[in-house]
Formats: C-alpha cells, sequence, structure tokens
C-alpha cells in the first residue's frame, strides 16, 4: 500500500534545487558545458574563456573573424542558449 505523501526522487531533487538556488547555477553550468555542442566544434575551438554573471553571457575568443559572426548573431545565440536551459538564464552577450 502506497502512503499519500510519498513523491518520486525526481520530484523531490526539482524542489531541493529549487528552493536551494542551485537550479540556475546548475543550468548555468550545463550552458558553459554544451557550448561546444551549441555552437559547434570551430566556434568551440577559438573559444579560450567562457562563464556567466548576472545573467550576461561573458566569451572571450582568439579570432576576429569568428567574434563579428557571433557579434551579429547575438540574439539567435542568446535564444539558442536559453532554449537549450528550458528558460532565460541568458539575457546579454558580452563578446571579447
Amino acid at each position: 500500500m502506497r502512503k499519500s505523501n510519498t513523491q518520486k526522487i525526481s520530484e523531490v531533487i526539482d524542489e531541493f534545487l529549487k528552493g536551494s538556488g542551485l537550479n540556475q547555477k546548475l543550468k548555468k553550468a550545463r550552458i558553459i558545458n554544451h557550448w561546444e555542442e551549441l555552437m559547434g566544434k570551430a566556434i568551440a575551438n577559438r573559444t579560450t574563456s567562457i562563464y556567466i554573471k548576472s545573467k550576461t553571457l561573458f566569451v572571450t575568443l582568439n579570432s576576429s573573424v569568428v567574434k563579428n559572426e557571433l557579434m551579429m548573431m547575438r540574439q539567435q545565440i542568446i535564444d539558442a542558449l536559453n532554449k537549450h536551459a528550458g528558460e532565460v538564464i541568458i539575457e546579454k552577450i558580452v563578446i571579447k
């Protein structure tokens, strides 16, 4: 017989992550860890640094050509990253 107050472990973990604020940090880490998958190998190979602070993604690249391309595609990148995260994590991109 199942008790009425039982929950699935996945629900308990989700509640914990949301309540502790770790959910946002986890989604930010996923974006950074999946940068190559989301942007492609060519861009990932030219990325020297990437981090997120206050809903702003900071990307440092070693190619001026790739910098210009990404600057023109900022909104598409923001949309793709937020879609991957499942919510708005990135609102602005700074490309160096």
